[in-house]
């Protein structure tokens, strides 16, 4: 008797996904893994108050239109638990950084795709901020001012602590040499 190995095939979906995520991010950073746990957080927040504005919006409006119990709830619920389950691991894909000799460049977008390219010498200054709930994660956010008005602050989430903090300090260290 011959045993067969099984063998999983996947989603051509996910397939699909995938490769545009590793084309669009090609040479890139990800972000620290954890991020993609606080955005799932931050997503099941949401998805939690939109079924509580479902249940009172159903419950608002029952006497007055003739509604089968849950046609609220129902699809909200449903759209909720799409949103949990998809949204969190496309987003987490669509983020990518590199910083190179004489530049950042950051990479973001899930539907509408943002290349930001920062130069060293046009930044400001720069900032490492951290949230209650990235804090859980022991993530911070980089964010980087830079002269001019219009996209003249730059953040990069999900990084850990300590890699915001060096980046904060290597870019700190370029704008010192070329005050000089």
């Amino acid at each position: 008797m011959r045993m067969t190995e099984a063998v999983s095939t996947p989603d051509p979906l996910e397939q699909i996904e995938q490769g545009e995520a590793r084309s669009y991010n090609q040479g890139l950073t990800p972000l620290h893994p954890p991020q993609k746990s606080l955005i799932r957080l931050n997503t099941g927040i949401f998805a939690v108050i939109l079924i509580v504005a479902a249940v009172a919006a159903e419950f608002a409006i029952r006497n007055e239109l003739p509604l089968a119990s849950g046609s609220i709830i129902g699809p909200v619920t449903v759209f909720a638990l799409f949103l949990f389950a998809i949204l969190p691991g496309r987003i987490y894909r669509r983020w990518g950084y590199d910083m190179a000799e004489e530049q950042l460049r950051v990479l973001r977008g899930f539907m509408w795709r943002t290349d930001t390219i920062v130069p060293f010498n046009r930044i400001q200054h720069i900032d490492v901020a951290q949230g209650p709930f990235q804090r859980i994660f022991g993530l911070s956010t980089l964010i980087v001012h830079t002269a001019g008005t219009h996209n003249s602050i730059v953040t990069l989430p999900g990084l850990s602590t300590p890699d915001a903090e060096t980046m904060r300090d290597i870019i700190k260290g370029h704008i010192r040499q070329d005050m000089i």
